[in-house]
């Protein structure tokens, strides 16, 4: 088959690489239909993220219809699935709470000594996402073999077209759990940073869960209209300064709760990312963090942080004593897919949710590399890129 495999900094290309095969009980083969770019997928492109090899397929936003099951899978074949970027077996300590993202065997053994030296404690398994996360292959391929199948794949009509669902993988469940874990009330104020596609996933979900306001903050003219299109307020940080004008617009006492969508690699010439750059670049760090600083900063006394945005490692200039002397409360972690996958399934079919306005550009999967190359160094026009193999095969 053909799959987009990773070869290093800015190298990513199509190669032909063996069918997936099913390997345990509970796998399942899918073809892939629909799969995306995602910009946690640009850190792997960027080289942020280590225990990448060269040749690992890349990708963890697909779906698509199954092929082929395992004697142990819930799934059959002709079924189409969205699958989550998570890989959870559903029934140990953290998925009897639901905490998918933290399974305890959804990261092979062999691979978990890795993210135990890293963070403490392995990491859930990630489709296409370092060996730090269990090596898998990835969904920007033909084919894919999904473990857990019986727990993690959720199967949509057959009359809802790819573009609705297709980001029920990661994004949407990710801008859904960040106002969340914001824990909005009724006249909330809530600043966003990043329009980027959790962000603006977030500014749509903090608006149906009561937030009065919303202030989405971002350098992308085409990124703020739309979330000026949900009625979010916005903020060009770099037309306008963001912390005076947050405690401008909430009369000197700051944003409810604030949302980094941002992550490790912040934009913006301030003198804190600066010294972040220039230290990744001397590999003396990794994290470029102006945005979690900034959120922390002007956030309002007892008021709540949520980020959603992928951080990689150690970090300095923490505001700890802005954190603690305010009484702010902080969640974050890599999203429980699974978790919200029903609820927000039933709010596409019912409309009450929009998802396609995201799409920007759909390509071949062999067109693969330029979207990586659009999408990294064009995110004013490039909102997000879509791979369909389907184009390919029907070229051929």
């Amino acid at each position: 088959m053909r799959a987009l495999t990773w070869h290093g900094k800015h190298d990513v290309r199509v190669d032909t690489v063996a069918d997936p095969e099913i390997v345990n009980p509970r796998d399942a083969i899918i073809k892939v239909t629909s799969t995306a770019i995602c910009g946690s997928d640009l850190h792997l492109y960027d080289g942020y993220i280590p225990t990448m090899q060269s040749g690992d397929i890349l990708g963890h936003e697909f779906m698509g219809e199954v092929v082929e099951t395992g004697p142990g899978s819930t799934l059959k074949k002709g079924q189409r699935v969205v699958v989550p970027f998570t890989i959870a077996c559903g029934s140990c300590y953290h998925c009897g709470k639901q905490q998918y993202s933290a399974c305890d065997n959804g990261n092979p053994a062999d691979n978990q000594d890795i993210a135990q030296a890293a963070y403490g404690h392995p990491m859930s398994g990630l489709f296409g996402y370092s060996h730090m996360t269990g090596g898998y292959s990835g969904g920007q391929a033909e084919y894919v073999r999904v473990p857990f199948s019986d727990v993690g794949p959720i199967v949509v009509p057959d009359d809802i077209e790819d573009d609705k669902v297709l980001f029920l993988s990661d994004i949407l469940p990710t801008g859904w759990q960040a106002a969340e874990y914001a824990e909005i009330e009724p006249g909330d104020t809530v600043a966003v940073w990043g329009c980027g596609p959790v962000g603006l996933f977030a500014v749509q979900s903090a608006f149906l869960m009561g937030a009065e306001r919303v202030i989405a903050i971002d350098h992308f003219p085409h990124r703020l209209e739309l979330a000026r299109k949900f009625g979010a307020e916005t903020i060009n940080f770099e037309e306008t300064k963001t912390y005076e004008a947050l405690l401008e617009m909430t009369g000197g006492i700051g944003p409810d709760a604030c949302i980094d969508a941002v992550g490790l690699e912040a934009h913006g010439f301030f003198v804190d990312n600066v010294v972040d750059q220039i230290k990744a670049s001397l590999f003396l760090g990794t994290d470029r963090t102006h945005s979690i600083r900034q959120a922390i900063i002007a956030c309002r006394k007892g008021g709540r942080v949520s980020m959603p945005a992928v951080y990689g490692g150690f970090v300095d200039k923490f505001p700890l004593g802005a954190f603690m002397e305010k009484g702010l409360t902080l969640k974050t972690g890599q999203t429980h897919v699974q978790r919200y996958l029903p609820g927000l399934l039933n709010a596409i079919v019912e409309g009450k949710i929009d998802t396609t306005f995201l799409i920007s550009h759909r390509l071949p999967l062999s067109q693969a590399p330029e979207g990586y190359r659009m999408f990294h160094d064009k995110q004013n026009e490039v909102t997000k890129v879509v791979l369909k193999p389907g184009l390919d095969r029907v070229a051929a």
